[in-house]
């Protein structure tokens, strides 16, 4: 089997895999959800006024993107369906993560010191 076979078999496992369905559930919830809406559309506003702040000079970066992460941690506990999709993305997340992770020690070959133990490095095999 070629690299690009392996690509695309490994591809549409990652499609299959329990972490996309259970994005793709959360999406759709969301998408459907008009309180997440409102949640989301409110959340986007306060991004665009804390950029336009900062062009401005009236607030530093820094401080921009504390509120930012206030605001979105602040949305993410009001609404338990948004909630449900930010952990369904960190999760597919982890999943690509790894998978890239073991793909590029492949490539770069085994760091030193490897134990095999997932819980000591973050995971690589």
């Amino acid at each position: 089997m070629t690299i690009i076979e392996k690509a695309h078999e490994l591809g549409k496992l990652i499609k299959e895999s329990p972490e996309m369905e259970a994005l793709k559930a959360a999406e759709a919830a969301q998408a459907n959800d008009e309180e997440a809406q409102k949640f989301v559309a409110d959340f986007n506003i306060k991004r665009m006024n804390l950029a336009r702040d900062i062009q401005e000079g009236k607030i530093s970066q820094e401080d921009a993107i504390k509120a930012n992460n206030e605001a979105f941690e602040e949305m993410v506990g009001k609404c338990k369906v948004i909630k449900d999709y930010v952990e369904a993305k960190k999760s597919f997340d982890k999943i690509v993560n790894d998978v890239n992770n073991i793909i590029n020690i492949y490539i770069a070959g085994e760091p030193e010191g490897c134990t095999h133990n997932c819980h000591t490095c973050g995971g690589c095999h």
